[in-house]
């Protein structure tokens, strides 16, 4: 079987990489040039183990190639990004439709076209069917059309779209069968033939249900900031309890699912989606929380920000909070950014980082944070922990976390 994988960032080469090593031939299609170049030349541009070393055995057996341009195949994955519309929170599927139409050159009868990336409900219906019906198309005959929304964790990419469950939802039953084919090359988990509209919205409520749950989090965070509670204790005593499974606070929601996803529902039925909404800004409020906690830490100086991606572990730093939280507090103090993950220019070393910081702000879980080198840090030097992630720090150091932020405010 030949796939043609439109999109080759985080889900699309992860996806046409598992496709290779299932005795597939892949194409991997993205407009980015130096991406293509860099692929074709075994250099990967995403931080996730394991897919270096398949695209690399890949190329060397001949399944492999990256392009600026689509081919003919037996089947077409589309992977590309879809943000929200800031005006009205609606999901912008420009390159979802570009991508659609950039491969009715090469389609022929038979051909399964999958749309990956998230989408609004009904987008599969209503918006990408009739591009591919007014090409002569017709849907469930001689073309299959299906939504099989990712389901994946950042660090255990490979291993979880082997052993997730897909779901997987064409437009008609022919269309969920021909779909399932193609996944049921590598897919190990159980492979669930539903409607696309039911996919669409299944995928959205999945990263809702977990948003929602962090926004409560983090409105315990504030409530008890405000009154004078340890909320790491709450959640600890609260979670003791058979049934309750609190989230953790943090500084916000990042990643390209969380952050937006909910917002697809939401402009879909605004009067209606209202826990949604609130639980979106109540997540979009926390950089500023941040913010007003760091300025009653410390006033003015160099701040020392550990940490970017907004997953641990990860070079992910895609709709990160941090970067918001930096934007606010540049103007009044020294930034200095240090993430192991994420190669930038403007990014020091921890030491550089450190070296004469007014406050440590740690806004990310690596590894790294959770083992700091002390001896590099003076003890005069307070720390905002604003992950929980550090747990054996000196008894010289004051260190700031969401259980005792409420004594800044005594």
């Amino acid at each position: 079987m030949k796939i043609c994988v439109i999109g080759q960032g985080y889900i699309g080469l992860p996806t046409a990489a598992l496709f290779t090593r299932n005795h597939c031939e892949v194409v991997g299609v993205d407009v980015n040039e130096k991406i293509i170049d860099n692929l074709n030349n075994g250099i990967v541009h995403i931080e996730e183990p394991g897919i270096s070393d398949i695209i690399k055995q890949s190329l060397e057996n001949n399944v492999y190639k990256a392009s600026l341009k689509p081919e003919k195949a037996d089947a077409f994955i589309i992977t590309v990004p879809t943000p929200y519309i800031v005006e009205n929170y609606s999901c912008d599927l420009s390159y979802v439709i570009t991508a659609c139409e950039s491969i009715l050159p090469y389609l022929e009868k038979g051909n399964t076209v999958i749309v990956e990336s998230t989408i609004a409900p009904m987008s599969t219906d209503d918006i990408i069917k009739p591009i591919f019906e007014k090409a002569g198309f017709t849907i469930g005959k001689d073309l299959y059309l299906a939504h099989c929304p990712e389901r994946v964790l950042p660090g255990r990419i490979i291993e979880e779209l082997i052993h997730n469950d897909r779901i997987i939802g064409g437009v008609t039953p022919e269309c969920s069968l021909k779909a399932s084919e193609v996944y049921g090359q590598f897919v190990e988990g159980e492979l669930m033939l539903t409607e696309a509209k039911t996919a669409e919205l299944s995928k959205c409520m999945e990263n809702t249900f977990r948003d929602v749950n962090i926004a409560l989090a983090n409105e315990l965070a504030k409530i008890c900031a405000e009154i004078g509670v340890n909320a790491l204790d709450v959640i600890d005593l609260a979670n003791k309890h058979p049934r309750v499974n609190l989230h953790s606070p943090g500084p916000g929601v990042g990643g390209h699912c969380l952050a937006i996803d909910p917002y697809f529902i939401y402009a879909k039925a605004p009067d209606t989606a209202k826990i949604i909404k609130l639980s979106r800004d109540t997540n979009n409020s926390m950089p500023e929380f941040v913010c007003e906690y760091v300025k009653k830490i410390v006033k003015k100086g160099k701040i020392a920000v550990l940490g970017v991606s907004y997953k641990g572990n990860t070079g992910d730093d895609r709709e990160s909070p941090a970067y918001e939280i930096i934007s606010r507090l540049e103007n009044d103090y020294t930034i200095a950014i240090y993430d192991p993950h994420i190669e930038n220019p403007d990014f020091v070393e921890f030491s550089d980082a450190v070296e004469d910081a007014d406050l440590i702000l740690v806004l990310c879980d690596h590894d790294e944070f959770k083992n700091m080198d002390y001896s590099l840090i003076s003890t005069d030097t307070p720390i905002f922990d604003t992950k929980n992630v550090i747990k054996n720090s000196p008894d010289e150091f004051k260190v700031y976390n969401y259980g005792n932020i409420y004594e800044l405010n005594l």
